[in-house]
């Protein structure tokens, strides 16, 4: 068994003496690991980084088979945002994000090239944002789209200020506010009324970890998100 393909480096750990075990995100094969010989070298180091687009080859005796990769750097995003600890924060927590929510070897090209998009957006002003509406497009792609265009409950569009946890349909402050304690916040950059920052940005990590954790993951986040998540916590905590 034998085929090429475009892939991003989700995560890669250390096989044997000097190889590797590398997990890829391909456009038309989907999730798909398979052993990168000499991928502990220095020279194939930066290939494995999170987030690294690649030309690669697979073979195989089987298709169950782990298989070889042959890769090609084409483009490191990552090294693009050493100066930036949370948009490379982001880019990690998509990577894990992607690898533990996707079936394996099950394609999914419109992720692949939305990734691609979040990675070129990610030293934009607004990229803490663009990233929660990834994270938005991720539950949507795999089956469960939050419906924010209008009230769950009355039909209307006018002020959406809330989500309920057990449907992903919006909520009016009208209709809302006597169970707001029960009902997840809309932050106003969802409800296209603008806004944004640190405080609004959180209430969406909030918002779309409460859909991934019950819909998607059946379980926790992965680390790298939850230390997404703290980081903007801790900044909401320094600007108040």
């Amino acid at each position: 068994m034998d085929w090429s393909d475009q892939g991003i480096v989700l995560s890669a750990r250390p096989q044997g003496e000097g190889s590797a075990v590398a997990t890829l995100l391909t456009r038309e094969h989907g999730r798909h690991a398979g052993m990168v010989m000499g991928g502990r070298s220095v020279r194939q180091r930066g290939t494995l980084e999170p987030g690294t687009l690649v030309h690669v080859r697979w073979r195989g005796r089987l298709p169950e088979h782990l298989g070889h990769f042959t890769l090609e750097p084409v483009k490191g995003y990552a090294a693009n945002f050493f100066d930036d600890a949370q948009a490379l924060a982001a880019l990690i927590s998509a990577c894990a994000l992607v690898e533990a929510a996707l079936p394996e070897r099950e394609a999914h090209p419109a992720l692949f090239d939305g990734l691609l998009a979040l990675f070129d957006l990610l030293d934009g002003p607004a990229w803490a944002e663009t990233y929660v509406r990834w994270e938005i497009g991720l539950l949507a792609e795999l089956g469960f789209g939050l419906d924010l265009d209008r009230c769950a409950v009355s039909g209307a569009n006018d002020y959406l200020a809330y989500v309920s946890p057990r449907t992903g349909r919006a909520v009016t402050a009208s209709v809302g506010e006597p169970y707001r304690d029960r009902l997840l916040p809309l932050p106003d950059f969802l409800a296209g009324r603008g806004g944004g920052g640190p405080a609004a940005v959180a209430d969406g990590l909030r918002l779309t970890a409460h859909f991934l954790e019950r819909h998607v993951l059946n379980g926790p986040l992965p680390p790298a998100r939850e230390r997404l998540r703290e980081r903007y916590a801790n900044a909401v905590a320094r600007s108040g």
